[in-house]
């Protein structure tokens, strides 16, 4: 999730199970603890496109790892927090805020490996946006409140609105999917995988991906009291022997592809307006329609140890919010 959210789990959490007068410190221990695990994304490199979304919710995410990160928190942190705390006090703190990071990643559809070094497998709960300011903000002034009147359960009252909100994300996730399936038997689909993923910001307005042998569908549910469905687009699976004939297998291309497939769960199609553009169809700004987030562009023409290019395209037009907003108050 994002680093306001990060960091005011990792520290609620801390103050829950601090005395009062220790509570402050144990905020922001936990605060910046459970924000470091992000530090990943400055692995990266100027010619490999591909090495960040390696690293990113890799190693410093995992369960494992949880003793050594808050280790080494609490040593850099131990300068600063000694004179009010001793060190096993301060790696305790630095460990409860660390440890909630990468739980909370897996919350979201974007994929944790929590489980590395033993499995390269993405955990994504898909319970909560990657931003929700619904969440967070509640948690938030509990957080401010209980630093500032040196009250515990304040926090505790606070991650009591975390844990329902993401109760309840559950909920609405069960309730789309049931939707999704209910939709696909009257299309007469023959359904290979399907997951809801909550819209941006809420957990009222799911993207449903529903996968066939051939074909991503995907559409929108609006989870009120009742259900509303709303259609939308269609992509081929990608086929590299159909959609990149071209493509040498032992190309650098070939393998940054199957890393880009294996970061996008295997969610991935060829864009129908851009040739060699490699989608993730999982992510689009309006939840029923194909316009990726993200894609890599190969080149037919690339030397054989070309990397290939990856693009970026979040920008929102005023169009695609106001086609949200419609989906909300139709």
């Amino acid at each position: 999730m994002d680093p306001i959210t990060q960091g005011t789990v990792g520290a609620a959490v801390p103050q829950s199970f601090a005395q009062p007068e220790k509570l402050r410190t144990a905020a922001w221990l936990g605060c910046l603890s459970g924000m470091a695990p992000d530090l990943d994304v400055l692995i990266r490199s100027p010619t490999d496109p591909m090495l960040f979304l390696e690293y990113h919710r890799q190693f410093t995410h995992a369960l494992v790892f949880i003793p050594i990160g808050a280790l080494i928190c609490a040593l850099v942190f131990h300068g600063f927090a000694k004179r009010h705390l001793n060190f096993g006090q301060i790696y305790l703190f630095c460990l409860l805020g660390y440890a909630t990071h990468g739980l909370l990643d897996a919350c979201t559809t974007y994929g944790t490996m929590l489980l590395w070094p033993f499995s390269d497998m993405r955990v994504a709960w898909n319970n909560v946006s990657v931003v929700d300011p619904l969440f967070t903000l509640p948690l938030l002034g509990f957080v401010i409140a209980a630093a500032i009147w040196r009250r515990p359960r304040l926090a505790h009252i606070g991650l009591l609105w975390a844990a329902s909100y993401l109760a309840f994300g559950i909920v609405q996730r069960e309730r789309a999917e049931a939707v999704g399936h209910e939709m696909a038997r009257e299309r007469g689909l023959d359904v290979v995988r399907l997951e809801a993923k909550p819209g941006f910001a809420n957990l009222f307005l799911w993207k449903l991906v529903t996968e066939t042998e051939t074909d991503f569908h995907v559409d929108a549910v609006r989870l009120f009291a009742e259900p509303r469905f709303f259609p939308g687009d269609r992509a081929a699976r990608l086929r590299i022997e159909r959609d990149l004939p071209w493509l040498a297998p032992d190309s650098q291309q070939a393998r940054d592809l199957a890393r880009f497939d294996w970061f996008s769960n295997r969610y991935l199609a060829l864009s129908e307006d851009r040739p060699g553009f490699i989608i993730d169809v999982r992510y689009s700004v309006v939840p029923n329609e194909i316009h990726p987030l993200w894609g890599i562009q190969l080149d037919p023409s690339a030397p054989k140890d070309a990397h290939v290019e990856y693009i970026t395209d979040r920008e929102g037009s005023a169009e695609r919010v106001d086609e949200i907003r419609r989906m909300f108050i139709e």
